[in-house]
């Protein structure tokens, strides 16, 4: 089953991991009615492929890059933080008309937090959690299944958040970077915080961790952690930028991952959100709070 590109959503806690700092209303989820087991939406397509588009047209995808992508992150020396379109292996191009979607219903918003990423960004607005905690702070959802952090700089660049001069960024993106290295993926989320405070200055921008993978212990879980280890050491000689490893504890001690959390061993479920959020929710809160505080 292949996940729907959804639009853009606007209107306890796990146990304590360290911070490194620098510096409305939702529609009913359209898998309410599969009354799945999981209580959770078909997983993302995560065999991509990236592809460069060469050419004009406007049926096209762009292949402009301006001069900034070369100077990030080892620039095009790293795929991961390359701006490069999701290749429209389907044919249909919703990822392209999603993308467009995203400016052009950002145009009459003015929202104080946008979230950017992939498919566990994207699945967030569907549960509960995302109008009980998110919606209230005047939220934006930019999440697209499938993407990765090079897919995440391609929107950025042909500017998905134009229009927008939200408070705090939200970034959670990198596990579907498949072939990657770990120092690639960092390499790429370094390069996506390096944009967003070149085009949003005024910003915050929050990092989440990336998440454990598979029911039991692989290489693309211990990649993960290590990605996580790299931006723990990295973000905080960025301005503006910090990283919340928000895992709550999803690994158990035999090394397993249960499908109450993660229905899927990849995506996470309400109860794994749930789980998740509320430390997430309580950082926004805080640098809002400072924000407000600190005056315009």
């Amino acid at each position: 089953m292949v996940l729907p590109i959804l639009p853009a959503g606007g209107d306890p806690p796990g146990r304590t991991k360290p911070l490194s700092f620098m510096g409305g209303a939702q529609p009913p989820s359209p898998y309410a009615s599969l009354g799945t087991e999981f209580d959770a939406a078909p997983h993302e397509p995560e065999e991509y492929g990236s592809v460069n588009i060469h050419g004009g047209g406007k049926d096209q995808l762009p292949s402009k890059r301006n001069g900034a992508s070369r100077t990030m992150s080892d620039g095009d020396k790293n795929p991961a933080s390359t701006p490069t379109p999701l290749a429209d292996v389907q044919g249909d191009g919703r990822w392209l008309a999603l993308h467009h979607r995203f400016i052009a219903d950002s145009k009459d918003k003015e929202p104080e937090v946008v979230f950017i990423g992939d498919a566990l960004v994207q699945l967030l607005q569907q549960f509960e959690i995302w109008r009980e905690l998110f919606s209230p702070l005047h939220a934006l959802n930019f999440g697209l299944g499938g993407d990765g952090t090079q897919h995440v700089l391609w929107r950025l660049q042909q500017g998905e958040m134009q229009h927008i001069r939200p408070k705090i960024v939200v970034v959670w993106v990198g596990t579907n970077n498949h072939g990657h290295t770990a120092e690639q993926v960092a390499g790429g989320i370094e390069a996506i915080v390096r944009l967003l405070q070149q085009q949003q200055p005024q910003a915050r921008v929050v990092v989440l961790g990336l998440l454990p993978r598979g029911q039991g212990p692989n290489p693309l879980r211990e990649r993960n952690r290590r990605v996580n280890e790299l931006l723990q050491a990295r973000l905080p000689q960025l301005p503006n930028a910090c990283f919340l490893d928000a895992d709550p504890g999803f690994v158990h001690s035999d090394g397993a991952i249960s499908h109450h959390d993660m229905y899927d061993y990849l995506h996470l479920s309400r109860h794994g959100y749930a789980r998740l959020c509320p430390r997430l929710h309580a950082l926004l809160l805080r640098l809002l709070g400072e924000r407000q505080g600190a005056g315009p």
